[in-house]
């Protein structure tokens, strides 16, 4: 096992993480950027992330990374909040920017607490809360766009890729509670924020947003789950079981938003 330890984690860095960014980018062409944004609110970046650390550093570290996450995941909504209320005043740079300072902000604040699991599931799922009311609500949808160009989704999965491997990179010396802080950094969402804002405005970047916000309940159930199970069972199981989870709970939130009548005056997500 420990032969093939290193090809295992390369290919978790490789594949998994821009793999996602790819199919939550051609989900959003296909069923509209709030489907794509509850898609992309699954933990597709911290979960690979995550693995990495359990497959590198042991159960026990990354049990401690996750339930660091669970904190980190109010860090993410942050980010999301401050780059949807600066959208639609400034171009995707200084809010992609704002954002990550607003992230590097909550992270600080975070790295000197240390929570149990379930009170960080209930600090993070207060943070839901209020991202949702936070969030500006876009105008009215706009059913065509102009077609992507060709190199749209290698560079989106090259901008993942990149951004996955500096994270793993530093995890070692950063411990379980930092690295898991960090594990949320949005990746994901800064990728299909930043290209969704440049190439159909600010309504289409706030139903992805609204959406991915909406998923994030999945990603923080996917995160307790696993700082709860790798303490007993093995890494395959643990992500198993926190996988199976998730896709539950997303699969009914995305069921249930497809089934919203848009005039019937029902709140987004």
């Amino acid at each position: 096992m420990r032969n093939h330890l290193p090809v295992t984690l390369l290919a978790v860095k490789l594949l998994l993480a821009p793999g996602f960014v790819v199919g939550a980018s051609l989900a959003a062409r296909r069923f509209g950027s709030r489907i794509g944004g509850l898609i992309a609110g699954l933990p597709v970046v911290a979960g690979p992330i995550l693995l990495v650390y359990a497959l590198a550093h042991g159960r026990v570290f990354a049990a401690g990374a996750a339930a660091g996450t669970l904190l980190g995941l109010v860090s993410l909504i942050a980010f999301v909040v401050v780059y949807a209320r600066l959208a639609g005043r400034v171009f995707w740079g200084a809010s992609m920017l704002a954002g990550w300072l607003a992230f590097a902000v909550a992270t600080a604040a975070f790295s000197a607490v240390s929570l149990p699991a379930g009170a960080a599931l209930g600090l993070a799922g207060a943070g839901l809360l209020v991202g949702i009311v936070s969030l500006p609500r876009p105008g009215p949808e706009v059913r065509a766009h102009p077609a992507p160009p060709a190199w749209d989704l290698p560079v989106r999965a090259g901008c993942a890729l990149v951004l996955v491997l500096t994270l793993t990179a530093v995890a070692g010396w950063l411990g379980p509670q930092l690295s898991g802080l960090l594990a949320p950094f949005p990746i994901i969402t800064t990728v299909l924020a930043t290209f969704t804002h440049a190439q159909r405005g600010t309504d289409e970047l706030l139903r992805l947003l609204r959406g991915l916000i909406g998923g994030f309940g999945a990603f923080a159930l996917f995160c307790f789950a696993l700082a709860v199970s790798l303490r007993g069972l093995d890494i395959a199981a643990a992500f198993v079981l926190a996988s199976l989870l998730a896709l539950l709970a997303q699969g009914a939130t995305i069921v249930l938003a497809r089934g919203e009548p848009a005039a019937a005056g029902i709140p987004e997500i």
